[in-house]
C-alpha cells in the first residue's frame, strides 16, 4: 500500500448529533451532485482546500484510508471526492455500515472497486479482528483495483489509545487520513455551502431558484450547526418550503438554539461586537478581500445588490431586510 504521507489536520472533531431531520442518506448526497452528476465540493476554507488537495494526491495512489469527523459534517462527500480523483473513476460507490457487518473475509478481500466502510468506531471486537484480517490480506494486491474508505466521528488513533480500538487496526487505517472539522470550525465554507444546496433543492423541487437575504445568511453563521452540513440542508429545506418569494429571511430559518449533545457554541472571537450585523460585515468584507476589492464581483459572488453591499460596509443595519 503506498503511504501518501501523514494527511493530519490540527482539529479532531468530537461526535455531534443533528437536531434536525433529513429522510435518508441518499437523498442527502444526492444535494452534492449536479445534474451531469459531478460532485459537489463548495467550500471557501483553507481547512476544506487542503483537504481537496490531499485527496487529489492520495487517489491515484491509495488503497486504504479513513475519514474521521462528526455526524453530517461531510465524510461520504469526500469519499466520493476520492472516488473521482482515483483509477476507479466511474466504478459503483459501495457504501457498508460497519455496525451491520454481514460479509466474510473471503468474501470482501476477492472484491474489486470501492467500498465506503461507515462508522467503524462502532465496530465490536470480533468486527474489528475481522477488519484488521481483510486488511492484511489487501496490503499486497496491487494498487488501483479496490480502495477502501472508513469512516468514524470519533478519531481512530484516540480510540486504540484507550483501548477501545486495536492498535494495528487504527495504524493501518490512519496511514492515510482525513479529518474534516466541524462547520461551525470553517465558518466561511457556510455562505457557499448554503448557497449550492439551495440551488440543488430548488433544482429537486422544480422551484425557481432563490438566493438568502443578508439577514438571513447572518444568522446562519452565528448559528453553532451541531449537526453540520446535514442540519444545514435540512433548514434550508424546511426554509425554501416556509418562504413566500424568491428571497429566505430571517423569519424563514428554523433554528434551534443550542446542541442536542450539550456542547456551547464555538464563539468566532474571545471578545468584541458578536452581534447579527457584524457577523454579516465580516463576512462581506471576507468575500470582498477574497476578490481583491473588487466590489461588483463580491456583490456577484454575495447575490446582493452594490448598494446593500456599499450599506453593509458602511455599518448600517440589514437585519430587517
Amino acid at each position: 500500500m503506498h503511504n501518501v504521507g501523514q494527511f493530519q489536520s490540527q482539529i479532531d472533531p468530537q461526535p455531534g448529533q443533528h437536531p434536525l431531520p433529513v429522510r435518508n442518506v441518499i437523498e442527502m448526497e444526492a444535494l452534492f451532485r449536479r445534474p451531469s452528476g459531478e460532485l459537489l465540493v463548495a467550500g471557501a476554507s483553507a481547512a476544506w482546500r487542503k483537504l481537496l488537495l490531499q485527496a487529489e494526491m492520495a487517489a491515484p495512489h491509495v488503497q486504504i484510508a479513513s475519514i474521521e469527523g462528526e455526524s453530517g459534517v461531510g465524510k461520504q462527500t469526500l469519499a466520493r471526492y476520492l472516488l473521482s480523483r482515483s483509477p476507479l473513476r466511474g466504478s459503483e460507490f459501495h457504501r457498508r455500515d460497519a455496525r451491520e457487518w454481514l460479509l466474510t473475509e473471503g468474501e470482501l478481500a476477492t472484491q474489486s472497486g470501492f467500498t465506503y466502510l461507515d462508522r467503524v468506531d462502532m465496530l465490536a471486537a470480533p468486527g474489528q479482528g475481522l477488519l484488521l484480517a481483510v486488511l492484511k490480506n489487501l496490503q499486497d494486491r496491487a494498487p488501483g483495483r479496490l480502495m477502501l474508505v472508513a469512516s468514524s466521528e470519533t478519531p481512530l488513533r484516540q480510540m486504540a489509545a484507550q483501548g477501545q480500538l486495536l492498535p494495528d487496526l487504527a495504524f493501518r487505517l490512519t496511514a492515510v487520513r482525513f479529518a474534516i472539522p466541524s462547520l461551525r470550525a470553517r465558518r466561511e465554507d457556510i455562505a457557499p455551502i448554503a448557497q449550492a444546496l439551495l440551488d440543488r433543492i430548488c433544482a429537486r423541487y422544480q422551484h425557481r431558484p432563490m438566493t438568502l437575504s443578508p439577514g438571513a445568511l447572518g444568522r446562519l453563521l452565528q448559528h453553532p450547526w451541531p449537526g453540520n452540513v446535514r442540519e444545514l440542508a435540512s433548514v434550508l429545506e424546511a426554509a425554501l418550503l416556509e418562504a413566500g418569494g424568491d428571497v429566505i429571511r430571517p423569519d424563514d430559518l428554523a433554528l434551534h438554539p443550542g446542541t442536542e449533545s450539550g456542547r456551547e457554541a464555538e464563539p468566532l472571537n474571545r471578545g468584541g461586537d458578536l452581534s447579527l450585523d457584524e457577523m454579516i460585515r465580516r463576512h462581506v468584507q471576507f468575500v470582498l478581500d477574497l476578490n481583491h476589492g473588487n466590489k461588483l464581483r463580491a456583490a456577484r459572488q454575495l447575490r446582493i445588490s452594490r448598494s446593500t453591499l456599499y450599506r453593509i460596509l458602511g455599518n448600517h443595519s440589514v437585519l430587517s431586510r
